[in-house]
């Protein structure tokens, strides 16, 4: 059931180097190892501490800079003295230094950074948890963060470069390489002469591929994610879980063997898998029946911990699987899923349209309704004028007019969009789309300039194959393609570029993608000699998110690694679904 990596599969590197050089590093700004009084979460009350000091561990927002001028200048009303130290992680802002000043503490606080940007979530995933990444660049067109991800990549470098064979794809992914690089030239000669332990890094924008992520997952680990939400790796399983009066947080990753094997499982086979688990189980605890006195000492002290802690996880994840049934059959998933897939493959528009109708008018859920028009959106070219124009009105009925921001939100970040007049994709407009790209017809250009706001999700489609023909059921036991995460029904756009291009070892003879990608000039490659490489680095590659990545994909790649005998390691600037990427555009905080 679970992916067992081929014989030959390539070692993955040891990250716990990184949680290592972090926390020396926050011991080192703290200066003083044990003198903490009392842990307090920034939120908008007061710290009733009566330290003589206060330390602030925060994010670079605004809003914690506020957070922090109200308490020390509560202080000073009171007439009380103390020192106040803010550490910034992952770096400091010139905006938060601003913000102090304003408020007239900027002299009363000593500022310092703590450059803790990479958390091993797992063996194979490193995240950022910089969830606002999203947002700030792809809506604000905010470029701060593109620096902490340059500084993180330089890390890794340092630690486990040189990367022998970089690629990557968007606007963001070229800054952010750029200013890597310039930060590799800084410092030239780390990683000179060192045998390059990661062979491949490719560097992804989010919006390269939205659909991937509006979709709803079907593979056990996002399934978890969309049901309970998995934060830094761990999720709060409650009451309904753990059949009993109480919650209880789950570190979810390798270490958690049951999990292991069902986290890339199609939810449809994690039921018989951990029902055949729980009769081997009992098979286990039934040898003891004959044992004499030494065989049930050894048994004891050997192995019933390790029965006893499996048969606790195992009572947890079938808790998990019967709550997440009992949500999904209260929604009709079925009926969801039927509609996601006609909308990848293009067919029963209209039944669709008719079905986020539906949706909406019965208030399902405002975010949920959001989901679906952005997929209907995307995958259509954008929405006829008339459709886009009553599903909105109808939206806004349904949900409130405090929506209105949202819907704007969207539009500027492509994301739910609207065809101007006779902007459908013709037939003809298809043919003279492609002269576009000769340099001949520049004088036609212009005319088609609209094109370049295009997601030209079906014509993408059909070039990379991502809807598989299938003849007959598709066997989702056996798995034949990264197209199981979604039920065999589409292939993740991101996921097959990655294939392709690894494939190729370029962009070469994907001019035609990269062009309806609308990333003409943010495709690259930058490949140096791999003489120093070895075989066993060639097949591990790191790959970078930049405004998050799904579990789907995470299971996709690792599908992807298992066939062709790679091993991909993760690093994302948070791990995302749909619900949180519309959270992200949504003006209206739930």
């Amino acid at each position: 059931m679970a992916f067992p990596h081929r014989p030959d599969a390539p070692e993955l590197p040891d990250f716990s180097m990184l949680k290592r050089l972090a926390r020396d590093q926050l011991i080192y700004l703290l200066e003083q190892q044990h003198e903490v009084d009392k842990l307090y979460k920034v939120e908008n009350k007061p710290a009733l501490s009566s330290s003589e000091q206060l330390c602030f561990l925060v994010r670079p927002r605004i809003k914690n800079m506020r957070y922090i001028a109200s308490l020390v200048n509560a202080d000073k009303l009171a007439g009380r003295t103390r020192k106040y130290k803010v550490i910034f992680s992952p770096q400091k802002f010139y905006a938060c230094e601003m913000v102090l000043e304003e408020e007239g503490i900027y002299g009363d606080v000593s500022c310092d950074e703590w450059a803790f940007s990479l958390l091993p979530l797992d063996v194979d995933l490193l995240s950022m948890e910089l969830p606002e990444f999203f947002r700030d660049y792809f809506l604000e067109g905010d470029q701060r963060w593109i620096n902490t991800v340059a500084q993180a990549l330089h890390l890794l470098s340092t630690l486990y470069g040189p990367f022998p064979n970089c690629y990557g794809i968007g606007r963001c992914a070229k800054m952010a390489y750029e200013l890597w690089r310039n930060l590799e030239e800084e410092e030239d000669g780390e990683t000179k002469g060192r045998r390059p332990e990661i062979g491949h890094i490719f560097l992804l924008d989010r919006d390269v591929d939205f659909v991937t992520a509006l979709c709803s997952q079907v593979v056990y680990e996002g399934l978890v994610d969309d049901t309970f939400r998995i934060k830094c790796g761990s999720v709060d399983f409650g009451p309904e879980v753990t059949s009993s009066d109480k919650s209880l947080k789950v570190l979810l990753n390798a270490d958690d063997k049951v999990f292991n094997e069902i986290r890339n499982e199609h939810f449809s086979n994690v039921f018989g898998f951990l029902s055949q688990k729980a009769r081997n189980l009992q098979a286990q605890y039934d040898r003891r029946r004959g044992m004499d006195i030494k065989q049930m000492k050894n048994f004891v002290s050997q192995e019933l911990k390790g029965l006893k802690q499996e048969h606790r996880l195992l009572s947890l994840h079938i808790g998990a699987c019967e709550s997440i049934m009992k949500k999904k059959t209260k929604q009709d998933f079925q009926e969801l899923i039927k509609t996601e897939h006609a909308l990848l493959e293009g067919f029963n528009i209209r039944e669709s349209t008719s079905y986020i109708e539906e949706h909406i008018d019965r208030q399902v859920s405002p975010i949920e309704s959001l989901r679906l028009m952005c997929l209907l959106s995307i995958t259509e070219n954008g929405l006829i004028p008339k459709d886009y124009r009553s599903l909105k009105t109808q939206y806004l009925q349904s949900y409130g007019p405090e929506h209105l921001l949202t819907f704007s939100n969207l539009r500027r970040a492509g994301l739910l969009t609207e065809q101007a007049p006779g902007d459908t994709l013709t037939a003809v407009e298809s043919k003279v789309s492609k002269l576009v790209t000769d340099k001949a017809a520049g004088k036609i250009t212009d005319a088609f300039s609209s094109l370049a706001k295009r997601s030209n999700f079906r014509a993408i489609s059909k070039k990379l194959n991502l809807i598989p023909r299938v003849d007959g059921e598709y066997d989702l036991k056996v798995p034949r393609d990264m197209a199981y995460v979604f039920s065999g029904a589409y292939v993740p756009l991101s996921c097959r570029i990655i294939e392709q291009v690894l494939e190729r070892r370029s962009w070469q003879g994907l001019d035609e993608v990269v062009r309806l990608l609308n990333c003409s000039d943010f495709a690259f490659t930058d490949m140096t000699k791999e003489d120093k490489a070895s075989s066993e680095s060639l097949r591990l590659i790191l790959v970078v998110f930049l405004g998050g990545c799904t579990f789907s994909e995470i299971s996709a790649l690792r599908f992807l690694g298992r066939e062709k005998g790679y091993r991909f390691i993760f690093l994302t600037t948070a791990v995302t679904n749909s619900a949180r990427l519309m959270e992200a555009m949504s003006e209206v905080k739930a």
